[in-house]
């Protein structure tokens, strides 16, 4: 498992955690002091973006 992918996997999970916290903050109760727009989004570019890393540092099939 190269530096790569665990970077991918770190960014999925911050960007899962962003996107939750936003989601709830927007549709529930704000857990936070800071506008839960803000969690939303950077959760989803953090998501994204792990997700692209772990896609190109996949395994290549002959």
């Amino acid at each position: 498992m190269g530096a790569k992918s665990i970077l991918g996997i770190v960014l999925v999970l911050m960007g899962a955690t962003g996107l939750g916290i936003g989601l709830f903050g927007i549709f529930g109760k704000n857990v936070t002091a800071q506008s839960p727009w803000i969690f939303g989004i950077l959760g989803f570019i953090f998501f994204s973006s792990g997700i692209g890393l772990m896609k190109s540092s996949g395994t290549k099939q002959a």
